[in-house]
């Protein structure tokens, strides 16, 4: 019986494989800005424990304060740039935005950049601000 079935070895996927990491973090971040341009209402928050004078803790929840990734021009023009940590990625020698004609095309746009980080399309280019972070803290 066991000729007559395809055998195939089993390889387990890393779940802390550090692409994957980096991927699920930028993913998270751009969700985030999904929210923020398409929910005006939309806050988020952040868990904070806090100590009473009694001594007793409890969670409060406390407002984040989180950067926008576009900026509106003059002109109507909309950039929008993509930021891993506090760094904003280059994606080509000194072009680090993506300039959209109005700003409802922010979050179809930002869709598309999430599935193109999902499929590792982001990969080389946030391993180059990586490595560009870790040559200067060398020297």
């Amino acid at each position: 019986m066991l000729k007559l079935l395809k055998l195939a070895p089993n390889k387990k996927r890393n779940p802390n494989n550090a692409f994957l990491k980096r991927r699920r973090k930028l993913i998270a971040k751009i969700d985030e800005q999904i929210l923020l341009a398409t929910d005006s209402n939309y806050k988020p928050t952040k868990i904070k424990w806090v100590r009473n004078e009694d001594g007793a803790e409890r969670k409060l929840e406390i407002p984040k304060r989180v950067r926008l990734w576009w900026t509106e021009n003059l002109g109507g023009t909309t950039l929008l740039t993509i930021r891993y940590g506090n760094k904003v990625i280059e994606f080509e020698k000194g072009k680090n935005a993506i300039e959209l004609t109005t700003k409802t095309e922010l979050e179809p746009t930002l869709q598309s950049i999430k599935k193109a980080v999902d499929k590792g399309e982001f990969d080389e280019l946030l391993e180059e601000q990586l490595a560009y972070g870790s040559r200067l803290s060398k020297q």
